[in-house]
């Protein structure tokens, strides 16, 4: 059914939710999955216009989605990391598309209405921006990770 992944994560507790889905959803239809994570701080952004070095907030990112990998690879699963910068919502689509992915699989906040307008919804932009299939999962502020899986640092918005 589906063969590959993408699996957008943020770096906060609301991964859990769709890491544990999607660790269940490979399981049964033998995929790999890729995970990503979009860092879009200023350095983030500008790394390559201002040929500027990786910064902290990348080297965390960039351990956060290889220890998510090597959990699911503890599972026989075969996992992979991609860490971009810049748009979320474009990058994320784009990725996927490259990676030539059948489906794209995230959490979402469940915001509604006003929350959008002030703090914007990468899965909304995604849905529109994206010819892959997208499955959403919510995710609970209070979920608690495995204890095979890393802290989650909070969520920047």
């Amino acid at each position: 059914m589906y063969k590959h992944i993408l699996v957008p994560l943020e770096h906060s507790e609301y991964d859990t939710a769709i890491i544990e889905h999607v660790r269940k959803l490979a399981s049964l239809c033998h995929s790999s999955v890729i995970f990503m994570h979009v860092a879009d701080g200023f350095a983030a952004r500008n790394v390559k216009q201002l040929n500027l070095r990786e910064s902290e907030e990348m080297r965390t990112d960039r351990e956060y989605l290889e220890q998510v990998c090597a959990s699911l690879e503890e599972d026989g699963i075969e996992s992979d990391c991609l860490l971009a910068a810049g748009d979320p919502g474009k990058e994320i689509a784009e990725a996927a598309a490259r990676e030539q992915c059948d489906l794209i699989a995230m959490s979402t906040h469940g915001h509604r209405f006003i929350k959008d307008m002030i703090y914007g919804s990468v899965a909304n932009e995604v849905r529109h921006l994206s010819r892959i299939p997208v499955l959403l999962v919510r995710g609970e502020r209070r979920a608690t990770p495995r204890a095979s899986m890393p802290a989650a640092a909070p969520a920047v918005s």
